[in-house]
């Protein structure tokens, strides 16, 4: 393992991230910050309770989620894609560097940022709404592998993508709609019990009642099924992400 070439990639990235802190850490921690203000505490205070947890303090692992998803893919795939946009990924694929080592350094960076602005946010939310977690080690668990899981996304979108509008498409038209639908404003056993059956195809649905588990002790899925669901996907990435190196998909185009 060249640890000299893994932490060349990840200070990099991570140097990238401190040059523009009002887009990489502002933003997110602004944005997010709106929707506590907005539904936690002046739409929350006019809510009934949801499983017994005020509506302000049941929406902050979803909000949390949110962010760690759509950052996660973002920081992961500009990341890949700026060199193969530039023309150094030719750099890195003819040093003496494995795909291991690449995947490790860019994938690390994308998921410390995340892991990073889930926890300011978590300090943020904490201005806004009171909450309490129930089970702190599983609550970072989650955190650690909804980022990794999702950052290992990001770079094969980054990998795909061919064009900057094409890094947007999935977090816009895919991710963010489905997290919105996947329980982050309302537990889904308020669904009719049709909807509630549609809605556990959405795979978002076990991420984020896994996490508000590791808050509050109550979720709308089994939370063994959630972390089995999370390390799934995982798996999956990485498999696809071992494909790409052993083809060379859009690497040596």
């Amino acid at each position: 393992m060249n640890r000299y070439a893994i932490r060349a990639i990840y200070r990099f990235e991570m140097a990238r991230t401190f040059r523009t802190l009002m887009q990489s850490i502002a933003s997110p921690v602004l944005s997010t910050s709106l929707y506590f203000i907005v539904f936690g505490s002046a739409i929350g205070s006019r809510m009934v309770e949801i499983d017994g947890i005020g509506y302000g303090a049941f929406i902050v692992p979803g909000l949390i989620m949110l962010m760690l998803l759509t950052e996660s893919i973002s920081n992961a795939s500009f990341g890949i894609y700026m060199p193969r946009y530039a023309g150094t990924i030719y750099e890195v694929l003819s040093a003496p560097v494995s795909y291991v080592e690449v995947v490790i350094g860019y994938v690390g960076a994308a998921a410390t940022k995340s892991v990073m602005l889930g926890l300011l946010i978590l300090l943020t939310a904490r201005l806004f709404v009171p909450f309490e977690i129930q089970h702190p080690v599983w609550m970072v668990a989650f955190l650690i592998l909804t980022a990794v899981t999702f950052s290992l996304f990001g770079f094969i979108i980054g990998i795909w993508a061919d064009g900057f509008e094409k890094l947007q498409i999935i977090p816009l038209m895919v991710v963010t709609p489905l997290t919105f639908l996947g329980g982050t404003f309302y537990s889904i056993s308020m669904l009719p019990p049709l909807w509630q059956k549609i809605t556990l195809f959405n795979p978002v649905v076990y991420l984020i009642s896994g996490f508000r588990w590791s808050f509050y002790g109550v979720s709308d899925v089994d939370v063994a099924v959630s972390f089995g669901m999370t390390l799934a996907f995982m798996l999956t990435c990485v498999l696809v992400i071992w494909w790409i190196f052993r083809t060379g998909y859009r690497l040596k185009q």
